[in-house]
């Protein structure tokens, strides 16, 4: 089997000539490689931010937990006391804090609303804490806890960071199999081109033979221009996928919902993968095709 990459040049022109050089194979070729190459820069963008989200969850939730404290208002400064008396000595705390009445509004603004008047309400108190490196033995604090203030409640996070790991993992196996589905059907629609084409010039194919052309030679041909078309399309496809990519808002403009869809640094080279894939696609399914259609053609 010829590597994909000797395709580029041909040994012999007068070969090219079996397939013609426009024609509704031609276009349907180039527009298949085009959008498929498209929709994968965006396949490939999804995965790629699922996994800096995944990993941002992760880093931003793995060393922070929260202390939520529910006691009755005149033992509810006694009991904050005594968590962070608790606190000072427990080992792999770097830091704690209290969240005050403003930090509290802006965490039930979303469900609320600004007009929430927080003073007023018997709202516990939460005291955040940021973990070491080593981290905290969570099932000893949560022991100290019932025994220094009864109305505390330790939590670590875990409940809320596995999932949205989990979640972030599987859009991010969603991409990927969206890559996969995609390569899938550029290889069948160029294969139907490519049946089309051999079909179309069954006669110039009856001729070449009569001539002495092996199937080998025809067949090389057809490869060879439906590889370069589908190289050429899934460039094309490449360009306006990264143009569409860079002009989306940013994650600030688009308040967080984004999560930042796109790629960052080095990662602006991952859609110039797409091109190269997408001619090795078309350069199997041609041959599959071609190999196919030259037994039936007699």
């Amino acid at each position: 089997m010829r590597a994909p990459l000797s395709l580029l040049k041909s040994e012999r022109p007068s070969a090219d000539r079996v397939v013609p050089p426009t024609g509704f194979t031609a276009r349907l070729t180039l527009l298949t490689a085009a959008a498929m190459a498209f929709l994968a820069v965006f396949a490939l963008a999804l995965s790629l931010a699922t996994g800096r989200l995944a990993n941002r969850w992760a880093d931003s939730l793995a060393r922070s937990a929260t202390i939520r404290i529910s006691a009755p208002p005149d033992q509810m400064e006694a009991q904050v006391a005594a968590v962070l008396a608790v606190l000072k000595t427990t080992p792999g705390v770097a830091s704690d804090r209290v969240l005050g009445n403003d930090e509290m509004k802006a965490l039930l603004k979303p469900w609320f609303g600004p007009d929430l008047p927080v003073d007023a309400l018997p709202l516990p108190k939460l005291i955040a804490v940021t973990e070491t490196s080593e981290g905290v033995d969570s099932e000893g604090l949560r022991l100290r806890l019932q025994g220094e203030a009864p109305g505390a409640v330790f939590d670590d996070h875990t409940r809320w960071r596995r999932p949205l790991v989990a979640a972030a993992e599987r859009i991010r196996l969603l991409g990927l199999m969206s890559l996969v589905l995609i390569f899938g059907a550029m290889a069948g629609m160029i294969t139907l081109a490519a049946q089309a084409a051999l079909a179309a010039n069954g006669q110039v194919i009856a001729t070449l033979r009569l001539v002495g052309a092996r199937d080998t030679f025809i067949a090389r041909a057809f490869v060879r221009r439906f590889t370069l078309r589908g190289l050429a399309g899934a460039g094309l496809g490449v360009l306006l996928g990264m143009v569409a990519v860079a002009a989306l808002p940013s994650t600030n403009e688009a308040g967080g919902f984004l999560t930042g869809l796109g790629f960052s640094g080095w990662g602006w080279l991952w859609p110039l993968i797409i091109p190269p894939v997408a001619a090795i696609v078309a350069y199997g399914a041609t041959r599959f095709a071609a190999t196919r259609m030259l037994r039936r053609i007699r």
